[in-house]
């Protein structure tokens, strides 16, 4: 079975991994897709993370 060219991916924010002093705990995750011929690093994007209560960046994991 051939794999597609799309792929499901998981951002998670970076502020909350490592700053245990933020409004509520928990790791702010986002999916989205992209497209694995045209990106093949990971991505980066900034997103509103409710656990910080504001706009952070998220990085692709695994």
């Amino acid at each position: 079975m051939a794999k597609g060219v799309r792929i499901i991916i998981t951002l998670e924010c970076t502020e909350c991994r490592s700053n245990s002093n933020k409004r509520s705990p928990g790791v702010s995750r986002y999916t989205t897709t992209k497209n694995r011929r045209n990106t093949t690093a990971r991505i980066e994007l900034k997103k509103f993370c409710p656990h910080c209560n504001k706009h952070t960046a998220h990085k692709e994991i695994k």
